[in-house]
């Protein structure tokens, strides 16, 4: 990285050297190393938006296809197709991790299926704080860069008033500290120029992870109702089976005596 530093400052001297006002290089120079590590950071922040604007999408965390394929096996009763297609590999989404660990929770569970809701809810929670975990970097480079840019700062001014320690009589000419305020200065404003669109696109993601989590809220509720719906099928005729061989064994009592 060193060879990386010494290289971007000489081209920012060069530049300097070549004649005109300093230019966007060369103020970002004058940081220093600080300065050029703040910039690596910006690469970073950068490259974790452009991940999570493709990574929070809703097509990315459930799928139409994923979600018409659950559906099916679902009004199906294929519960064990619906766990598999789940498990697969391939079909690895916000929606079937969801869907897959409620129904492995239920296939343990004594309650069966009557625990299906409080496992989709749980299962949801839970991928849902693996979003925002997924945000923690983002977070980390909002808090960290202006801390950079204030080390940046007190670096510079410890080098200032070193410089005037050391100079005669205790004045020291412009030129010799420019170099110590261009480090406190620049340092400060690299700093906040990459906390703040950071922090930004913090906060929009985190929204985002909200409303795409209502959303496949909602399509999880559709499953569940197709859960609810055989459930009650099946409740209601246990009683009719239970009701018709007493029917059945009334019908020759009451026609025996009219024989």
């Amino acid at each position: 990285m060193s060879f990386d530093v010494h290289t971007f400052l000489f081209l920012a001297q060069a530049e300097a050297e070549s004649g005109g006002g300093k230019t966007l290089l060369q103020h970002i120079a004058s940081g220093g190393p600080i300065g050029f590590l703040i910039i690596l950071i910006s690469f970073a922040a950068v490259a974790l938006i452009v991940i999570h604007s493709i990574q929070f999408r809703l097509n990315k965390l459930a799928p139409p296809e994923q979600f018409e394929r659950l559906q099916d096996l679902l009004n199906r009763r294929d519960l064990d197709g619906a766990r598999e297609y789940c498990d697969d590999e391939e079909h690895d989404s916000f929606l079937t991790r969801v869907v897959g660990s409620a129904l492995a929770r239920c296939a343990r569970s004594p309650f069966g299926l009557l625990e299906f809701r409080g496992a989709l809810e749980e299962s949801g929670r839970d991928q849902v704080a693996r979003l925002y975990r997924a945000t923690e970097g983002l977070a980390l480079i909002a808090t960290v860069a202006p801390m950079l840019g204030l080390l940046g700062t007190v670096v510079g001014m410890v080098e200032a008033f070193n410089t005037l320690g050391n100079s005669a009589g205790g004045f020291a000419k412009p030129d010799e500290l420019a170099a110590s305020i261009s480090v406190a200065l620049i340092t400060t404003v690299l700093g906040l120029v990459v906390a703040i669109p950071a922090s930004a696109f913090l906060v929009y993601f985190r929204n985002r992870i909200d409303s795409l989590a209502t959303d496949v809220g909602e399509m999880t509720e559709d499953l569940l109702g197709l859960i609810e719906s055989h459930q009650s099928v099946g409740a209601n005729a246990a009683p009719a089976a239970q009701a018709n061989p007493r029917q059945q064994a009334a019908a020759p009592a009451a026609g025996g005596p009219r024989a």
